[in-house]
């Protein structure tokens, strides 16, 4: 009889034994689960951008990684940057203004160019002859594997005159370059060794 006493009192131990065990085991997935959740959650509100409305009202706006955005800003700072300097109007003040914000997003080699072409009379002659010119940028090839970025632009340049359109195609190279942030230059690059590769005639239609 005592020894069967002693086997229940052995039985008992050992389950209360197993029992602690996996009653530690649950406490310290619990603890580690509870842990990776907080860390998870400062994680998350690292990637938000608190932003006062007036100083009132409080909005959460989602920060993406840069590095992701980035060849696409890269790509919009180019397009915007041939846009404004390629696109030209017969009338002066609306030629500088272009320019001027142009000059925002590059680096001395852009005046260079815009200085060698009005030496030689060019903007004269769009404001004498009362021509339009646009342009459409056909694509944007650029190379993030070294910095600074090499980028290749194509595109067409319309010259529209009282008796003619002419179409010329354009294709340049330039060095990209990170810069700071402004309103003047929200993508937060620079332009540099901008050069002209080509600039010729493909089409001239009769209006």
């Amino acid at each position: 009889m005592e020894f069967k006493t002693l086997r229940n009192i052995e039985n008992s131990f050992k389950q209360i034994r197993l029992f602690t065990f996996v009653f530690a085991l649950l406490c310290f997935g619990i603890v580690g689960l509870v842990i990776f959740k907080s860390y998870q959650f400062a994680e998350d509100q690292r990637q938000k951008i608190y932003v006062l409305d007036n100083g009132k009202s409080l909005m959460v706006a989602l920060s993406q990684d840069m590095s992701i955005n980035r060849p696409v800003e890269a790509r919009e700072h180019v397009r915007r940057f041939h846009e404004l300097f390629f696109t030209i109007a017969p009338d002066k003040n609306a030629i500088e203004s272009n320019v001027k914000r142009a000059f925002n997003l590059a680096d001395q080699s852009a005046f260079n160019y815009y200085k060698d072409l009005s030496e030689k009379g060019y903007y004269n002659r769009i404001i004498s002859g009362n021509i339009q010119q646009r342009i459409e940028v056909d694509s944007v090839v650029a190379n993030f594997n070294n910095y600074p970025y090499q980028v290749q632009t194509f595109a067409r340049q319309f010259i529209i005159r009282s008796s003619n359109l002419t179409i010329r195609s354009l294709i340049t190279n330039c060095s990209l370059v990170n810069s700071v942030r402004s309103d003047s230059n929200p993508q937060g690059f620079t332009i540099e060794k901008f050069n002209v590769v080509e600039n010729k005639d493909v089409e001239t239609v009769d209006r």
